[in-house]
């Protein structure tokens, strides 16, 4: 009975350090969205007193600062705005980069890993650089002052580094696999959207994450070619146009920042074991 016991105390003090260890770091991670949350209901004397506990609510919370956020902005179409952008920027990445990375990938084509690699370094040249050019491109195609110049722009980043992606997890695929799949009828684009596909969902996966969360993040191209307000994605509006000179709307940038960030972390949450497969190259074999 005294070696059970033992062994169970052991298991309990181990359990008891670790999540010890674990404490800072969940309260380092969960005070952001509590703080958002909180000033976003908070009434506006309740955020400036600075004699009031700034941790909880010393006034009744309120939905002001919603109601501005709904009612005298464009938020809505902001938030349209920015889930369109996204997803055509996300389709467009898939379609590119998964033929690109297979072709040089799978083709054996003369000087597929040099060319793989500098697609890779075009993702590394800074924003700022092409900003010149890649207006020129916009203007020519008239799409000035519309969200349709961001789903064009976007994709100069999301589709060297997917591109480079998932060249790698093809390269991780058994060709055994892909021959068995030939030999039983299916001819190359059969190989790959039977075989190679499903077994590359993780990295799939990890270019659609990857494009859709550059899309809502990205300020200076928004900035630099979007103008009109109901045109602008999110990360444009919010800062636009509820920080007016000195003034900070605090509770409406919050609850914006927090209506937009907490569905999306949560939806990470179910695709996180994906995400990090693909971010560390895993594959099922």
């Amino acid at each position: 009975m005294a070696a059970p016991r033992t062994a169970r105390q052991k298991d309990v003090r181990r359990h008891l350090l670790i999540y010890a260890g674990l404490t800072p770091f969940v309260l380092i991670a969960v005070f952001p969205i509590y703080w958002m949350a909180i000033t976003a209901f908070k009434q506006e004397p309740d955020l400036y007193r600075m004699d009031n506990i700034p941790f909880w609510f010393n006034l009744p919370p309120t939905l002001k600062n919603f109601n501005i956020l709904f009612h005298q902005t464009n938020y809505g179409a902001w938030i349209v705005n920015t889930m369109n952008i996204s997803a055509w920027v996300a389709l467009i990445t898939l379609l590119t980069a998964v033929p690109a990375g297979y072709a040089l990938a799978r083709l054996r084509l003369p000087g597929a890993e040099n060319i793989g690699i500098a697609i890779f370094m075009t993702y590394l040249v800074p924003g700022i650089i092409l900003f010149l050019p890649l207006s020129r491109v916009v203007a020519t195609l008239g799409l000035q002052d519309s969200w349709w110049a961001l789903v064009v722009t976007y994709p100069t980043f999301t589709v060297p580094f997917c591109t480079w992606l998932m060249m790698g997890f093809f390269k991780t695929v058994p060709m055994e696999m892909e021959e068995a799949a030939r030999v039983d009828g299916c001819g190359q684009f059969g190989a790959l959207i039977r075989v190679v596909l499903p077994v590359s969902l993780p990295g799939v996966l990890t270019s659609v994450i990857f494009a859709f969360t550059l899309s809502m993040q990205d300020v200076l191209y928004g900035l630099a070619f979007v103008s009109p307000g109901d045109q602008k994605p999110v990360p444009v509006g919010v800062p636009t146009e509820l920080i007016r000179g000195d003034v900070y709307f605090w509770g409406s940038l919050m609850g914006a920042a927090l209506l937009v960030g907490l569905p999306v972390a949560i939806l990470y949450n179910f695709f996180l074991d994906r995400f990090i497969q693909g971010i560390t190259g895993g594959v099922v074999k």
